[in-house]
């Protein structure tokens, strides 16, 4: 059994970046600028931000931070999207979801311009992604795309079964994974919390893509002998004997899972560091088309 690590593969891949700024500024081109829109306190989403705002500064990247309050109209914050839209330095907008409730995520997501959409999550960046045409992929699985062109895993042929059908990971995993480039080539069968038998699936499977957001749901009579598993939960349960009493688990039952397999992604430190990846590699790419 091989650990997949993404803390290595997101260094590598910052590494690669760093050069790229570099040689972006030594042509006469802009630094590229990520502008983060962080609405309410939620703990989780400040960690993420801040990660990505931090992560902006390492790699020469400038980057923007707007926080608003969770009472915030749907309409100011789309006011807000238009003018980072309209301002000729940003090259990517981040809305860190979920929004509180009275705001459409989907219309806040539309109102990016597609051009800065690094997230990967604009219908027209959906779109060109099913077609196959160049396009920003969505940050997490372009990230686990990275993660297994780094290890060199041949996914040709070979049976994928992705559980969750998010258009954040799952839907847009199940895309790549199948289309006719390395990696890919694989048959992949999307699975969810509605599929008969789902047991029946996964045991057939040559690779494994949780990504339901149920902890500890994938177990280890699930997996057969010498599969590969990525991990994309993120889940924090209590735990008394931690200082903070709680701790981060994946959808993978990982001390039943990993024996069996022969590569698997641990949380944390598997797939989080390599979304990341993905948005500045996103990001990056938007700053060099200007």
């Amino acid at each position: 059994m091989q650990i997949l690590d993404g803390l290595a593969v997101s260094q590598h891949i910052k590494e690669q970046i760093k050069l790229e700024v570099a040689a972006l500024k030594n042509k006469g081109g802009k630094t590229p600028h990520l502008a983060a829109i962080l609405v309410g306190n939620n703990p989780a989403s400040e960690a993420y931000v801040g990660n990505k705002v931090r992560t902006c500064e390492e790699l020469g990247f400038g980057s923007t931070l707007l926080r608003f309050d969770s009472d915030i109209s749907e309409f100011v914050l789309l006011n807000e999207v238009q003018k980072l839209n309209d301002n000729p330095d940003i090259d990517g907008i981040l809305v860190q979801l979920p929004l509180p409730k009275h705001i459409s995520e989907n219309a806040i997501i539309n109102a990016i311009h597609p051009g800065k959409d690094v997230d990967g999550f604009h219908p027209i960046s959906q779109g060109k992604m099913v077609l196959g045409q160049d396009t920003f992929l969505p940050a997490t699985p372009y990230g686990i795309m990275l993660m297994l062109e780094y290890y060199n895993l041949d996914l040709t042929g070979k049976h994928c079964v992705v559980i969750g059908r998010s258009n954040i990971v799952g839907t847009p995993m199940s895309i790549l994974l199948s289309r006719n480039t390395r990696p890919g080539n694989a048959t992949v069968t999307l699975a969810h919390s509605r599929t008969r038998d789902l047991k029946s699936l996964t045991l057939q499977a040559d690779v494994i893509v949780a990504a339901i957001g149920k902890p500890g749901f994938l177990t280890g009579d699930m997996v057969k002998e010498g599969a590969i598993v990525i991990d994309v939960g993120i889940n924090r349960i209590d735990d008394p004997s931690r200082k903070s009493g709680s701790r981060l688990v994946g959808d993978v039952d990982f001390d039943s899972v990993a024996p069996k397999c022969s590569y698997i992604t641990p949380v944390p430190k598997g797939v989080g560091p390599m979304t990341i990846c993905g948005l500045m590699k996103n990001t990056l790419k938007s700053a060099q088309a200007r």
